[in-house]
């Protein structure tokens, strides 16, 4: 009887250990098929931007970021991709927008240090949404805790 149940508990931690080792997955990474952690963020968000030489025959993004959502934004990342005639990816960054936008607002961006390559692709690779505006709608009461 004891043998049993020690064969159970072991069976049991065994399939506890595989289940945890199951969940452990590695972060999500920029590639030319994943560009946004947020699948709404093409709807949320308006960019406009042009590519400019910098120092070392590398290239600089620069651009707007326009949120057209009715919420303000903060801790927003973009993904700058340099890419091959083919779409391949042959340099990214990711690079955080200085403060929060507020809603109907935009932001001024750079993403330096992408290699010179055929094209180039902007998107938002991750956001948080600051939840309950001010009843101007313009998120000032949140921005305003946050030090924006």
């Amino acid at each position: 009887m004891a043998y049993s149940t020690t064969m159970r508990r072991r069976a049991a931690a065994g399939m506890l250990a595989a289940v945890l080792a199951g969940c452990a997955t590695a972060e999500t990474q920029p590639s030319a098929a994943v560009t946004s952690l947020s699948a709404d963020a093409q709807r949320v968000f308006r960019l406009s931007w042009d590519v400019e030489p910098d120092r070392g025959g590398e290239r600089r993004l620069r651009g707007y970021l326009e949120n057209t959502f009715g919420e303000p934004v903060t801790r927003i990342q973009l993904l700058g991709q340099a890419l091959d005639a083919s779409g391949n990816v042959i340099g990214q960054r990711l690079q955080w927008v200085p403060g929060a936008i507020p809603s109907f607002g935009r932001a001024y961006f750079e993403i330096p240090k992408l290699p010179p390559a055929d094209r180039y692709r902007v998107t938002v690779w991750a956001y948080d949404r600051i939840r309950g505006v001010s009843s101007r709608g313009d998120g000032a009461d949140h921005l305003a805790r946050l030090g924006q």
